[in-house]
Order: C-alpha cells, then sequence, then structure tokens
C-alpha cells in the first residue's frame, strides 16, 4: 500500500471532500425554499441509509434544484406529490455500485448456493 492509499483510507478522498464543500455552499446559495428542500433530502439520504451513491448524487440533486429555482418550476413540480417516493427512485439510480446492492447480490448468491447443496 502506497501513501496515497494510506492517505485515502485515513482521511478519506480529497477530492469528495472538495466537491462535498462546493455542494454545501452551492445548497446555501439556493433561495430560501429550495435550499429547505434540498436539506431535507440530504438528511432523509444520510440518516435514511439511502446515500450510497456518494457525491455524485448530490451534485446531480443540487443541479436538479438550481435549474428548477432559475426556471422558477414550483417545488411540487419538481418532487410531485411523494417527496418520499421522489428521493428513494432518484437514490436508486446512484445505488448500483453501492454497499447494499453488494450485500443483496451476495446474499441472493448464498441462497442459491444452499438451495443447490440441499438437492
Amino acid at each position: 500500500m502506497d501513501i496515497s492509499d494510506l492517505a485515502s483510507k485515513v482521511i478519506g478522498d480529497l477530492g469528495d471532500k472538495k466537491r462535498w464543500r462546493q455542494y454545501k455552499t452551492r445548497s446555501k446559495q439556493l433561495p430560501p425554499n429550495y435550499r429547505t428542500a434540498v436539506e431535507a433530502f440530504e438528511r432523509y439520504l444520510m440518516y435514511g441509509g439511502t446515500g450510497g451513491g456518494g457525491v455524485a448524487m448530490f451534485d446531480d440533486l443540487i443541479d436538479l434544484f438550481e435549474q428548477s429555482a432559475a426556471d422558477e418550476i414550483p417545488i411540487r413540480e419538481v418532487v410531485g406529490g411523494d417527496p418520499v417516493g421522489f428521493i428513494e427512485t432518484f437514490a436508486r439510480n446512484y445505488q448500483e455500485d453501492s454497499w447494499l446492492n453488494r450485500e443483496r447480490a451476495r446474499l441472493n448468491s448464498a441462497i442459491e448456493r444452499a438451495a443447490a447443496e440441499g438437492k
């Protein structure tokens, strides 16, 4: 393991940290109602465990809300009547490589092997 690998394990990816700080700065520049919505989605993704998409997901989320604010699209038109459904569908697009999906695949594989061994 070289020093950059070690540093990445200890302090994390510096590029991602920089992108996260940029995301937070951008979210603070949104009009108050859009900022409130983004902060609520961020909190849900962080605490709900559905934030497996990394910084790219938050970059796209802020892009969506910046554009919506610029075009004066009402928040309800952006997210619809089911904010939870909206953000879970949004996050699902970023979870292909998430740890949870890998564990789901591992579980399915183990059960298939167990079933095959029982025949």
